[in-house]
């Protein structure tokens, strides 16, 4: 994570294949959602595409940092983050998650003038999203206290699913050294540089969620940042603590959508 993508953004260009170039949240309760954020990242809002129905543009200095849209009442689907990877032809590309073994459950379709995407999900089940950028590269400021840092699969094993991603987004997977010989992480590289991770974490695994994919947004403070989750309505799930990576936690929002916070030294 030392060397994450999000460090750079994609100074005026699209993001390579493969990069995670952005990170959507669909909820019920978007007022609740947008002061919950807005409170404790300092983001601001601005209305955005409406294929999907109502959704929002999160800034942070005028900049977009990202989505959050309103799922219908109908609709009970699981309350996640989820990040979009960089594609040159996102059909080509949810034709080859199909072909892999994973399913597309929306689009491919185009985001008016901003782009087209795809939402699929790999043979886990983990889901993602995949942008081809038109007007709309992705994440716009990277490396500030508020923007996305990382992105990391959490499944049963990295070897039942790495292959797929190899193959749909064409990484290099590397494994991540560790004193622990029962460490499972990996992590995925673009042009050299890591971009996300998949950490296999077995039985640890939470029954009611299942591979997932994680957002790391990134905070001054890590401490101070989830006891403000605490007074905005949200929880803790695993408390700071610190890791190689820096000091992180695992927290939820008002509506449950997972995500973590950290504090990398540079």
């Amino acid at each position: 994570m030392t060397d994450a993508w999000r460090s750079t953004g994609p100074s005026g260009g699209a993001y390579p294949p493969g990069t995670p170039c952005w990170v959507s949240l669909m909820v019920h309760g978007t007022a609740v959602t947008q002061e919950f954020y807005g409170a404790l990242f300092g983001w601001e809002f601005q209305p955005g595409p409406r294929q999907l129905g109502p959704y929002v543009r999160a800034l942070l200095d005028g900049r977009e940092v990202a989505g959050l849209g309103q799922l219908p009442p109908d609709r009970h689907l699981p309350i996640a983050w989820t990040p979009y990877f960089a594609s040159d032809d996102v059909d080509l590309t949810a034709a080859t998650v199909r072909h892999c073994g994973g399913t597309v459950g929306v689009g491919p379709l185009d985001a008016g003038e901003a782009g087209r995407l795809a939402i699929g999900s790999d043979p886990t089940g983990a889901v993602f999203g995949i942008w081809q950028a038109a007007a709309h590269l992705g994440t716009d400021i990277t490396g500030v206290p508020g923007t996305p840092a990382w992105d990391e699969l959490l499944t049963y094993d990295t070897e039942s699913v790495a292959k797929f991603y190899e193959v749909v987004f064409g990484y290099e997977e590397r494994p991540v050294a560790s004193p622990d010989p029962d460490t499972d992480h990996v992590t995925l590289h673009v042009q050299g540089r890591s971009v996300a991770g998949i950490h296999g974490v077995g039985a640890a695994l939470p029954r009611d969620r299942g591979p997932h994919w994680l957002t790391y947004f990134e905070a001054t403070d890590t401490d101070e940042a989830a006891r403000r989750v605490l007074a905005l309505g949200g929880h803790v799930l695993t408390p700071p603590h610190d890791t190689p990576q820096g000091r992180v936690a695992t927290v939820a929002d008002p509506e449950g959508a997972v995500f973590a916070l950290v504090h990398m030294e540079r």
